[in-house]
Parts: C-alpha cells; sequence; structure tokens
C-alpha cells in the first residue's frame, strides 16, 4: 500500500518546487558540512596510507572507539533536535533554549566518559579491536592524543545540531571549512614533517584533529551566541527544566540515544570482525568506509531536511503536510540513489588509487564498494525513514528496535560467523553484514504507513 502511494507522488515531487527549495535548502549545507569533515578523514587516510597498512589499520580502528563517543553524541543531540524543530515550528523559543542547555550537560558528560579510559588505557581499548601488536601501539598512540578532541566535539555537536534543528544550517557550514582548512594543514606539516616541523606519523594527525576542533568550538560559540541570536541569553534561559520537560525530553531523546549508542556498539563488532582478518583487511576496509563515507554525506543533509522540515511542519500542527513531505522525501532518496551507484561504480578505481594503497588492499577495497552498490537504495532510504521520518514525529522507540535488532539479530552475528567460521573474504563479509538493511527497510516502509509519527509533540510538553 505504501509503496503505491509513493510511486503515485513521483510526478508530484518532481514538478513541486516548494518542496525542492526548502529540501535543497537545508540538505545541501548539512552535506556540504558533513563532506568536509569526511574530507578531512580521506587526507588523514591519503597520509597515512604512506606509513604502511598497519598505520592505516590503527587509525582506522582507533576511529571505532571515537565512532561509537560520536554515535552515543549524535544520540544526545538528535533526541534533543526533535523536540528543538517542533518547538521552533510552534514558535516557542524558550523551550528551544531549555532543550538546548540540557543537551548541553548530557553531551559533556558522555564526553568525559569516554575521554577517561581513552586517556589511561589506550592500549586495552586497542587489544578490543585487534591482536596485532604493531597495530596496537601505533593506535594507542595516536588515540592517547586525540581522545582530549572528545569534549570539543561533543560540545560543537549540540551547538550544530540546534542550528540545524531552527534552520541556521549555514553557520556550521563555515565553521567547518575553517576547521578543516586547519585540520588539513596541519596534517601535511605533522605527519609528514614539512615547513621545518618533525614528522609525527599518526600522532602528528591527533594533534592536527585537537587543534581543529579548539578553532571550530571557538568559531561556533561566536556565531552561536552573538547578540541577537536566538540561543544568546542568561544562564537561567538554558536551565531550571520542570519535572514534566525533563521527562517528556527523555521520553524522546532517551530511545535516539540507546539507539545510537546501541548501534554504534554493534556495528564496532563489525570492526572486531574484520581486526581479526588481518592489517591488510582492516586497511581496505578503512579506505573503503572512507569513500562510502564521501558518498553518504548527501543522504545525511537529506535524513537532516527530512528531520528538521518534517518537525518544523509537525510543531506548527500541519500533519497532512508532513505526511506528503515524508513520501516526497523517499521518492529523492531512491531518485538520487540510482544516479550516485552509477557515478560511483565508473569512478571508484580512480578515487581508490588516491589513497596510495598496496594493490592487494586497493583490490579489495574495489570490492567492497562494489558490494555497497548492491545494498546502496535500502540503505539510504533507511537513513531517511529511521533519522529523518520516524524521529521527526518522535516515534523514536520504534527507531530504537529497528536499528538494534538489525545489527545485533543479523548484522553482527554473521560478522563472526564470515570472519571466524566461514573465513569469508573481505569483500562477502561486508555483504553478509549490510543484509541487515533489507530487514530494516520492511520494518521502517511498515512503520511510515501506520502513521503513528504523525504527531505533534511540541503541545504535549
Amino acid at each position: 500500500m505504501i509503496i503505491k502511494t509513493i510511486a503515485k507522488k513521483i510526478p508530484e515531487t518532481l514538478s513541486d518546487k516548494k518542496f525542492i527549495k526548502k529540501a535543497v535548502g537545508i540538505a545541501i549545507p548539512v552535506a556540504l558540512q558533513n563532506l568536509l569533515m569526511t574530507f578531512t578523514n580521506l587526507v588523514d587516510t591519503v597520509m597515512i596510507g604512506g606509513l604502511g597498512a598497519s598505520s592505516i589499520a590503527a587509525v582506522g580502528l582507533a576511529n571505532k572507539f571515537f565512532f561509537v563517543f560520536s554515535l552515543l553524541i549524535f544520540g544526545i543531540c538528535s533526541g534533543a533536535s526533535v523536540l528543538a524543530a517542533q518547538f521552533y515550528g510552534n514558535d516557542d523559543h524558550t523551550g528551544v533554549r531549555k532543550i538546548t542547555g540540557l543537551c548541553f550537560i548530557l553531551s559533556v558528560c558522555a564526553s568525559v566518559l569516554f575521554f577517561i579510559p581513552a586517556l589511561l588505557a589506550p592500549q586495552s581499548i586497542m587489544r578490543i579491536f585487534t591482536n596485532s601488536t604493531e597495530a596496537v601501539v601505533i593506535g594507542s598512540g595516536y588515540l592517547s592524543i586525540a581522545c582530549f578532541t572528545y569534549i570539543f566535539f561533543g560540545v560543537n555537536s549540540v551547538m550544530i545540531q540546534m542550528m540545524r534543528a531552527t534552520g541556521r544550517v549555514k553557520a556550521p557550514v563555515y565553521t567547518s571549512f575553517v576547521a578543516v582548512s586547519v585540520n588539513v594543514v596541519l596534517n601535511y606539516t605533522l605527519i609528514l614533517g614539512h615547513f621545518g616541523a618533525p614528522a609525527l606519523g599518526v600522532k602528528g594527525a591527533a594533534i592536527a584533529t585537537l587543534i581543529a576542533r579548539v578553532v571550530e568550538f571557538s568559531a561556533l560559540i561566536c556565531l552561536t551566541f552573538r547578540k541577537g541570536s536566538l540561543f544568546r541569553g542568561k544562564t537561567s534561559d538554558f536551565t531550571g527544566w520542570s519535572e514534566s520537560f525533563i521527562r517528556k525530553t527523555m521520553i524522546t531523546a532517551l530511545p535516539v540515544i540507546c539507539n545510537e549508542f546501541m548501534w554504534g556498539l554493534g556495528t564496532t563488532l563489525y570492526s572486531v570482525a574484520y581486526g581479526r582478518m588481518g592489517d591488510n583487511a582492516v586497511a581496505s576496509m578503512t579506505v573503503a568506509q572512507t569513500v562510502i563515507d564521501m558518498i553518504q554525506v548527501l543522504w545525511i543533509g537529506l535524513s537532516a531536511a527530512t528531520s528538521v522540515i518534517l518537525g518544523n511542519t509537525l510543531g506548527a500542527g500541519k500533519l497532512d503536510e508532513a505526511e506528503d513531505y515524508a513520501y516526497k522525501f523517499c521518492i529523492s532518496s531512491v531518485i538520487l540513489s540510482f544516479a550516485a551507484m552509477a557515478l560511483l561504480f565508473f569512478t571508484k578505481n580512480g578515487i581508490i588509487s588516491i589513497f596510495n594503497a598496496a594493490p592487494d588492499v586497493a583490490g579489495n577495497t574495489a570490492m567492497i564498494i562494489n558490494m555497497f552498490i548492491l545494498v546502496f537504495v535500502p540503505k539510504m532510504l533507511n537513513f531517511i525513514i529511521v533519522v529523518g521520518i520516524l524521529r521527526a514525529g518522535g516515534d523514536t522507540t520504534m527507531c530504537l528496535f529497528i536499528d538494534t535488532s538489525g545489527v545485533w539479530l543479523i548484522g553482527a552475528p554473521l560478522a563472526f560467523l564470515g570472519a571466524l567460521v566461514w573465513h569469508t573474504p573481505i569483500h562477502v563479509l561486508f555483504l553478509l553484514v549490510s543484509l541487515e538493511e533489507f530487514y530494516k527497510l520492511v520494518l521502517g516502509l511498515w512503520r511510515v504507513s501506520k502513521k503513528k509519527w504523525l504527531r505533534n509533540i511540541a503541545i504535549e510538553v
């Protein structure tokens, strides 16, 4: 039924200039910002690539710990932004400030929770992901420095997400551009030892990232709390939460926090499985994931546009219009997916060549990307459905079930069966764990059709 409804709206979607303008206005700046961050990872990988497969693997695995942390932060910020978007659509600026203050507190606490073990026991963390002695030594050196970026990342994420929820999507692009520029220059200087600086290798990459985070933090503080800003106010404007406010926030946000953390923890188990296949396999996955991340930024932007536009529309009480937008975002995702699949298939070898990877690593990377193309449409559509549509209406408990059941019941078991029992090649293992996307798509489309996400939760707080 829902597929027929979506299909009927294809011509309307392509001709709806108002919808396209709204979607592009949010999706492109968010996508650009994420592309800038992904570009930094690409530069890191390219420059570290010259140091050998173990260095690529070490940094890639060390960043898996950060990946779990970043998903917890994203869960906190995403859950809070669901309410912020609806408050803003309901012209409740006081509610926006209150939820922003609460989000700051939660993000700082989460940052400290991950900072302490990364600082005190980096080698123990690395041993979770790999049994390669060389990768453990290199990765722990990187992690012991990179962990100082965590608190800055947590606070920066709150400011970025709240600006997005209130339609201020351009400012984070500017701050990210400055941060990325600083990071790239410092990477070139410190990793390889240019301009008279010592060649610090992977530790140089960690130092560059830390300095860039501090620069981004400074720029975001100036933009977020400048005179006349929605977020400018006294400390009391961001605190003094009522019991009912905290309860509604937790009901909406806690499932998102659990969702991102449990999903991130589950997908991190994939890396544990990859780590048991050797440094070359991990290096191939690291390069492939960097390429995949470059493609996915458009859907990160599109899902953000879905969440913000639907959140604002639902908060304004326009439920029918929100439903119409939801279908149009699904259609847009599928159309863009086919275009991106073709582009990636024909350009992958050229993209992989810039990483200076060994021939066997490059070959494995190309095969992994081919497998990614096979699951492209459902994976990208799941971004729109789970992160965009369902969360916008506060249907966060169902999002938690869809994501976590997919990872823990399908992806993680197949990861270890493929790596430790069946001994599959790395690209086949990647395809096995990606089968969860088809399961999630069926559940997601069914849930959208039930319309339980069509709620104005701003007036319920």
